[in-house]
C-alpha cells in the first residue's frame, strides 16, 4: 500500500505566537523579537485568526518616517500609508489572512504561498481557530529525510507495488536525495510510471531511471 503523502500537519509549527487586535506597535515588535519570528497572526475570541502582521507591515512606519508622499503617490499607496500611521494590530494587519487547513498537501501550501506572495500561512480548523503555522522553511523539512528512509519507501511503495514479480531484479540507490532505479523489468510501459512515482515521494530531489526491459525469452 502506498504511504500517505505528507500534509501541512506533519511539518507545521504547533506552538503559535499570536497577538490580539488591540496590541500596540511596540508590543508587536517586542513579541517578534522575543520569539524570533517575522510575522504574527492576529487572533480574537478563542483563537480565531482575523489577520496577520508581518515585518513588512511594520517597516512601512520606518519607510515613511522622513519621506513625505505627494498626493498622487498617497492615493496610489493608500493601504501602505494607512498602515504607516497606525499603532494597533487591528490597523496594521493584513486581513483577511491567507490560511490553510492542516490536512492540505505540501504542494497545495506551496502554491498558496506563491499565489499570494506570502512566506507563511496560519493553519486553522473549520471554525478559523489557529492550530499552527507553516512557513516556507517548514515545507523544505521533507528534504531532510535520510537516503536510507527514501530508499526504503521507494522500494516498498513503488518498486514492489509496480513490479510484484520482478522487484528483486530492480535496484534502488539514493544519494543526497537523488534516486537511481536500475535493473530489468518485464513491462516497458511501467518504466516511466516508476520514475514518476519515485519522483513523487516526499523528499526526493530527482530520479535517474536506468531501468530496461527484459528481452523476450530471457
Amino acid at each position: 500500500m502506498t504511504a500517505q503523502p505528507f500534509t501541512v500537519a506533519d511539518v507545521m509549527t504547533k506552538k503559535v505566537v499570536a497577538v490580539l487586535p488591540g496590541a500596540d506597535f511596540k508590543e508587536i515588535v517586542a513579541t517578534m523579537e522575543r520569539w524570533k519570528v517575522s510575522a504574527v497572526p492576529v487572533v480574537e475570541g478563542e483563537g480565531r485568526v482575523v489577520g496577520i502582521v508581518s515585518e513588512a507591515d511594520l517597516l512601512l512606519k520606518e519607510e515613511f518616517h522622513e519621506h513625505r508622499l505627494g498626493l498622487v503617490e498617497q492615493m496610489r499607496r493608500l493601504d501602505a500609508t494607512a498602515k504607516a500611521g497606525s499603532r494597533r494590530a487591528a490597523d496594521l494587519m493584513t486581513s483577511p489572512a491567507v490560511t490553510i487547513r492542516r490536512g492540505a498537501s505540501l504542494p497545495q501550501a506551496a502554491r498558496l504561498m506563491a499565489t499570494h506572495r506570502v512566506k507563511r500561512l496560519p493553519v486553522v480548523d473549520a471554525s478559523g481557530t489557529v492550530q499552527g503555522i507553516v512557513s516556507r522553511s517548514d515545507l523544505l523539512k521533507v528534504f531532510l529525510r535520510s537516503d536510507q528512509e527514501l530508499a526504503a519507501e521507494v522500494l516498498r511503495d513503488v518498486v514492489e507495488h509496480l513490479f510484484p514479480l520482478s522487484h528483486r531484479e530492480v535496484g534502488v540507490q539514493v544519494d543526497a536525495g537523488v534516486v537511481t532505479l536500475s535493473g530489468e523489468v518485464r513491462d516497458s510501459a511501467l518504466i516511466p510510471v516508476a520514475a514518476r512515482l519515485a519522483r513523487a515521494v516526499e523528499g526526493v530531489v530527482d530520479v535517474k531511471c536506468e531501468l530496461t526491459t527484459r528481452k523476450a525469452g530471457t
